[in-house]
């Protein structure tokens, strides 16, 4: 009898995995596995956790989701602590399992863990096997090998869209067999080393983790509001639920994939019509897709204050004082404050929040641009590490942006956007 590990990371569902399924076909019985890693949980360099609560306790929710729903198919979940390459050759020897299945890393720590992982079950005879499963576009489909992917985004986009097709998502399995797993088990917020923080009630939306509430925030956003319509015309909105998707977070831990978002959004304008709002969800996924195929192509230079330009900018004495000014929302610049205050107090901000704010920490207090990173690394619930790295060294003018130095007006982006101060309003005593 064969049996498979799937190791579950940041691939949290069972709607098009095609991690999953492949271990299925292969395997006579199936051990889900998820492992804690000791790294995401430590303090960095930079001084910030590399996971905070508010993203932890979205990650918690998200597995005992997935555990429910891999219970319902005939098994479940189990839960490990400590590094991959030790934890998992453990379930290995216990199971006898032959293969262990897992989503491609493209990052650089990832990727070492990966390869640490592959050495281990090398010398254990075990078989380890990698899917890409995180972008719309998959990457064989491309019309460039990773090496010579443009630069310049909109170069990329439009050969990309011209001449690669999107596959299809894979069908959720009806059936995993399993031997009987025991109840998951999680870690507490406090095994982790953080205390819970509640999400602010002023929060744009009160993030949820789990396949199921992906679905259902995409049900809802498409075909009971149909906001999705409206989308181009409201995305650079900052107050409420519904002026963007709001897919981020349950994209980035897997809970829901690219590619069945654009598959339900092609049924959504088979009935309801398509228009250029339609379509920019799919730039946005795009540029997702992007960062990823980035971090791919540039790896750790991306983690570096010179960048993928190899530039040499010019950045103040490190300041701990304007650093925590800009976390606490107490620059004097009220855009940026009311934005610094939303992240702090519910692990979100706008598309057009963050922008303005690392323009701010980059261009006015001329800070080290991979502080601000590692400050949203920390903070974000939707945080993603291609997205994150590739959109701050943007901003600081040594990635992909072809401009060069984007410097944002702030005055005039509040004026432009929060025209009757809804927004700073809403924070200002906070």
């Amino acid at each position: 009898m064969k049996t498979s590990i799937v190791w579950f990371k940041t691939d949290l569902r069972l709607h098009d995995n095609e991690t999953l399924i492949k271990a299925i076909s292969q395997s006579d019985a199936i051990i889900p596995v998820y492992c804690f890693e000791e790294t995401h949980f430590e303090t960095t360099h930079f001084g910030f956790k590399k996971t905070g609560s508010f993203r932890t306790q979205f990650l918690l929710e998200s597995l005992l989701d997935l555990d429910k729903n891999l219970r319902a198919l005939g098994s479940g979940l189990i839960v490990v602590k400590g590094k991959p390459e030790i934890e998992i050759p453990k379930i290995v020897a216990q199971y006898k399992a032959a293969k262990v299945f897992a989503k491609r890393e493209v990052s650089y720590e990832e990727k070492q863990t990966e390869a640490l992982l592959k050495e281990a079950l090398f010398k254990i005879k075990c078989e380890f096997e990698t899917f890409s499963t995180s972008t719309l576009y998959h990457a064989e489909d491309l019309p460039f090998s990773i090496k010579e992917i443009p630069d310049v985004f909109s170069n990329f986009r439009k050969k990309t869209e011209k001449e690669s097709p999107v596959r299809n998502a894979f069908e959720k399995p009806s059936l995993i067999k399993s031997p009987e797993l025991t109840a998951i088990d999680l870690p507490t917020l406090e095994e982790l080393g953080l205390s819970f923080i509640s999400i602010d009630d002023k929060a744009a939306i009160q993030f949820k983790g789990g396949e199921i509430q992906a679905i259902s925030r995409l049900n809802h956003y498409f075909f009971e509001s149909k906001c999705i319509s409206d989308y181009k015309e409201t995305r650079n909105g900052l107050v409420g639920a519904d002026y963007s998707s709001k897919f981020s977070a349950w994209l980035a831990l897997g809970c829901i994939s690219p590619r069945f978002i654009y598959q339900e959004l092609k049924k959504y304008e088979q009935q309801f019509g398509a228009n250029e709002s339609t379509y920019w969800l799919v730039f946005e996924l795009l540029w997702r897709d992007y960062f990823r195929f980035m971090m791919k192509k540039y790896n750790v230079k991306l983690f570096q204050q010179a960048g993928i330009q190899d530039k040499s900018i010019s950045v103040s004495i490190h300041n701990t004082e304007h650093l925590q000014k800009w976390i606490d929302g107490k620059t004097g610049v009220d855009f940026v404050d009311a934005n610094m205050k939303e992240l702090k107090l519910t692990g979100f901000m706008s598309n057009r929040g963050r922008q303005n704010v690392a323009s701010y920490f980059c261009n006015d207090l001329k800070l080290d641009w991979r502080f601000g990173a590692a400050y949203f690394e920390q903070q974000l619930i939707d945080y993603d590490v291609s997205s994150n790295w590739g959109n701050w060294a943007y901003l600081a003018g040594v990635g992909n942006d072809p401009r060069g130095n984007r410097y944002f007006n702030i005055e005039k982006q509040a004026n432009d956007y929060d025209k009757n101060k809804t927004y700073r309003n809403l924070w200002k005593n906070s």
